[in-house]
């Protein structure tokens, strides 16, 4: 029998990351980071702020040095002074043991802390690890025991790599080292158990460069232990190369039912838009068909029967209008980012693939006779003929959604236009753009103190949260 879908998600306890549950239970959570100066408060908040509008649901912050540590309380109040009620993650090396001791409203004022277990102080690594748990315990907050291939602990590594030494078939050094970094993310974990850290407060990574690496690792990962995984490659690269690495190490992970958080970790170009890795998570996440953040428009190539480039500029612009009316869109027509448009360029796919969208429009290729079907719901509409097709499409597609996704409508067509042109696009409500998505991460445990009710959007209380 062909199997349609992903795996079943590999169970796992639920950690609660302020109002955001993480764990098989719940959708996978987008995740992303800042790269401003965390002692600059106004402007590490107003990129929080960004990558929260984007659908982040998770944001981490890098707290290095007492005046990051300082800001952090100033962070999170101009945060939820916006109205936002994301989660913020303090992402600690070497001395997280010190800030978090020494700034008691920081420690407070985070939402989990990230704790690499590579580099958290010399030979006092253990010492200062139960420091970090210990504050973690104090103020009930959740950790990420976060593994790199980059700062892996050395002392553990040498303990392998002898071991390996002396097996009759040693292992290559490559083996060795992924293993070590399985086994320091275990290691920490049953250390902070120990220390008294419970079982649905820790989640774990082990982060690589290499896509058959990062595989190899989560699988065996998984294989041992039932800990929430947050996926992501330690360093994707820029553009193009780091969105098909990213894309293709978790989707393999993804769609075998491995990974409850991800990160795509881009390197941005300079003056860059840091949401763009927001955008690549949740395109993944909803390619795969684990989420439903925004509606889809699915178009064709072209090919020599599309010499014309009005079907490329029409999906363009369809594309820009779903943009500009998505936060109107989701406020007035809830599950409206299920919606799926189709701008077909000829007649050899463009009334097929058109049918299987919710609303499509077939242009007319080369030679082919000058008219447009449009389908809705899988049969034919109406015809446009003309040089306003575009716009009345638009207004055709705004017709559908209004009736469809409605609550006051009838799940009906919407009545055949006449001949008016497409609404102008609003700009009402734009800032809102990473607003609530289908299959909110926010889902919560009824009864849960502290934690919204079930299927309420985090933050809905106090605020919005991002992406929920």
């Amino acid at each position: 029998m062909m199997e349609l879908g992903p795996k079943p998600r590999r169970r796992t306890p639920t950690v609660w990351v302020g109002p955001v549950p993480i764990g098989s239970d719940h959708p996978v959570v987008v995740q992303s980071m800042t790269n401003t100066d965390t002692a600059d408060a106004e402007a590490t908040a107003a990129q929080v702020i960004e990558l929260a509008r984007a659908g982040s649901e998770v944001v981490r912050i890098t707290v290095n040095r007492e005046e990051a540590a300082a800001a952090v309380p100033r962070i999170v109040e101009r945060v939820r002074a916006a109205g936002y009620a994301t989660p913020l993650v303090g992402d600690f090396h070497y001395n997280g043991h010190v800030l978090l001791t020494r700034y008691p409203e920081c420690a407070r004022a985070l939402d989990k802390y990230r704790i690499n277990p590579g580099n958290v102080g010399a030979r006092q690594k253990d010492r200062n690890f139960a420091q970090i748990i210990e504050v973690a315990l104090k103020y009930e907050k959740p950790v990420r025991i976060g593994v790199n291939w980059g700062s892996l602990d050395q002392d553990l590594l040498t303990e392998l790599m002898d071991a390996n030494a002396r097996r009759p078939d040693p292992r290559s050094a490559r083996e060795v080292l992924l293993e070590a970094m399985v086994e320091s993310a275990l290691r920490s974990a049953r250390f902070a158990e120990e220390l008294g850290m419970p079982h649905d407060r820790i989640i774990l990574s082990a982060k690589v460069s290499e896509v058959q690496d990062l595989i190899a690792v989560y699988r065996t990962l998984a294989a041992r232990c039932d800990y929430p995984l947050h996926l992501g490659l330690t360093e994707a690269g820029m553009g193009m190369k780091g969105i098909v690495a990213s894309t293709a190490g978790l989707a393999v992970l993804l769609q075998e039912g491995i990974g409850d958080t991800i990160r795509i970790s881009l390197t941005p170009t300079p003056g860059g838009d840091r949401a763009e890795e927001v955008r690549v998570a949740q395109q993944i996440l909803q390619s795969l068909g684990l989420r439903t953040f925004l509606p889809q428009v699915s178009s064709c190539p072209g090919c020599g029967r599309t010499t014309s480039t009005f079907f490329q500029e029409m999906a363009r612009d369809v594309q820009a209008y779903i943009q500009r009316r998505l936060p109107e869109w989701r406020r007035r027509y809830p599950g409206v980012e299920t919606l799926k448009v189709a701008v077909m360029g000829c007649v050899v796919n463009g009334p097929g693939e058109s049918r299987h969208a919710d609303i499509g429009i077939s242009l007319p290729g080369t030679f082919e006779e000058p008219t447009a079907p449009v389908f809705i719901d899988g049969e034919k509409y109406t015809t446009l003929r003309g040089d306003d097709i575009v716009p009345r499409f638009l207004q055709i597609l705004e017709d559908y959604v209004a009736r469809r996704f409605g609550r006051d409508g009838d799940g009906k067509r919407a009545a055949a236009p006449a001949g008016r042109e497409a609404a102008a696009p609003t700009r009402r409500g734009e800032e809102d753009a990473g607003g609530v998505a289908a299959g909110s991460a926010a889902r919560s445990e009824a009864g849960r103190p502290g934690r919204p009710a079930a299927g309420t959007p985090a933050g809905s209380a106090g605020g919005r949260a991002a992406g929920t």
